[in-house]
């Protein structure tokens, strides 16, 4: 009983572990989403566009006329006439129009959730960048501890004459050289995390404990591991399923829906123009009321609108088609980026797992079986490779993040 309680606390704890390292990209993004400028003003901007759509299909200003006429012989005779009246297009034409402003409101919100999702891609690519120059900067670290005990011991031994000037003068520029290294590292980290504080709006990232003036750091933001991102084994229907839910495919789409019923308006716009109103004259001495119709034909008017309006429509059909073509051939070379960004991952974990441990080169420095020369061949050789396998894993995740962008 005891062992299964055991197994089943471990697995609890796992799962909070993962769970907390995919989601602290997931609660920045959100708080982000939430205080992002340039989120807020794009809201407004398609509220505005949209309103302005709808003033397309208002009804003109009422016209209200008044004539006052006085005979010229006799000035005492006068005649008072009052016009009131309001001219509409012909009502199917608001219906039509109405359709049109509806699939056109469809296209700009669809362009608001790509807006929304490129601010989060940029947003979600500066936390990749955050959790590699994390790591980095941990490599960092214990590569600095390494070079400065040998720093310490070689200055020791070239006191005692067991080393001599050159050996040490190499561990120290070494020493040096991780220094600087370390610190630029530091500085690219807290450059980015001030970047994503920008991106916030520049409020408080860590709801709950705001801190005016200080910039919370990776570990506070639960950014030090990357979220599990497999890599898909099959990728035509993953394709298809990501082209259809692109916001911009869809808001070119509904721009193409709005064309079309842009040539069903233009086509009405040969029917007449009604008007109607009321008229006053007190031409027989006492006021007669009446009734005003009218009618407009728009013989000059509606000349080639239809001729535009179907040149605009094959115009957005041709975008449609080449976005959707650049988008599908994106997504291809997203992942083979992907494919072979991983595959290059699996070759540097096979190699580390089969190299020698630094602690045994460094066991092999002090007990004089390699020379100084020679370790710091082979452990700038592992470094590297350990400073190349994060740069393709930031790599990796960033092609990912962009593959998925349309689930942001």
């Amino acid at each position: 009983m005891n062992k299964r309680f055991f197994i089943f606390s471990a697995a609890i704890l796992a799962f909070a572990g993962m769970s907390a390292q995919t989601s602290g990209i997931d609660a920045v993004l959100q708080q982000i989403e939430a205080n992002n400028k340039e989120l807020q003003a794009n809201f407004h901007l398609i509220s505005s566009q949209k309103l302005e759509s709808k003033t397309n299909n208002n009804l003109p200003d009422p016209t209200l006329s008044y004539a006052h006429l006085w005979d010229s012989k006799n000035s005492d005779e006068t005649v008072g006439e009052m016009v009131i009246s309001q001219s509409f297009d012909f009502p199917t034409l608001y219906a039509t129009r109405g359709k049109m402003n509806r699939l056109k409101a469809n296209a700009l919100d669809a362009q608001a959730t790509a807006f929304r999702q490129q601010i989060l891609l940029q947003a979600k690519e500066v936390c990749l960048d955050i959790i590699m120059l994390q790591r980095q900067q941990a490599l960092l670290d214990e590569r600095l501890k390494n070079a400065e005990e040998l720093s310490a011991m070689y200055t020791r031994r070239l006191e005692t004459g067991d080393a001599n000037a050159l050996e040490t003068n190499k561990i120290n520029l070494e020493l040096l050289n991780v220094r600087t290294e370390a610190r630029m590292n530091q500085t690219a980290l807290n450059n980015k995390l001030k970047e994503l504080l920008v991106l916030n709006g520049n409020q408080p990232l860590t709801p709950g404990r705001p801190i005016s003036g200080t910039i919370p750091d990776a570990q506070t933001l639960g950014l030090t591991e990357y979220p599990a991102v497999p890599l898909p084994a099959d990728f035509r229907p993953l394709v298809d399923e990501l082209l259809a839910s692109d916001p911009t495919l869809q808001s070119m789409q509904g721009e193409s829906s709005a064309a079309r019923k842009q040539i069903s308006a233009s086509k009405q716009g040969w029917l007449p123009k009604l008007e109607l109103g009321y008229r006053r004259n007190t031409e027989s001495g006492h006021p007669l009321n009446g009734v005003v119709v009218g009618f407009s034909f728009p013989l000059f008017e509606n000349r080639n609108k239809v001729k535009i309006a179907k040149t605009q429509a094959l115009n957005i059909d041709y975008q449609k088609e080449n976005a959707a073509l650049q988008a599908s051939s994106a997504l291809w070379q997203l992942y083979e980026e992907a494919k072979n960004l991983h595959a290059s991952m699996e070759e540097y974990e096979r190699t580390f797992q089969q190299q020698q441990d630094l602690t045994l080169l460094k066991q092999a420095l002090m007990g004089g079986q390699i020379s100084m020369i020679e370790y710091f061949v082979e452990i700038s050789v592992v470094y590297q490779s350990k400073a190349n396998l994060l740069q393709l894993e930031n790599q990796y995740q960033k092609a990912m993040a962009q593959i998925y962008k349309n689930r942001l």
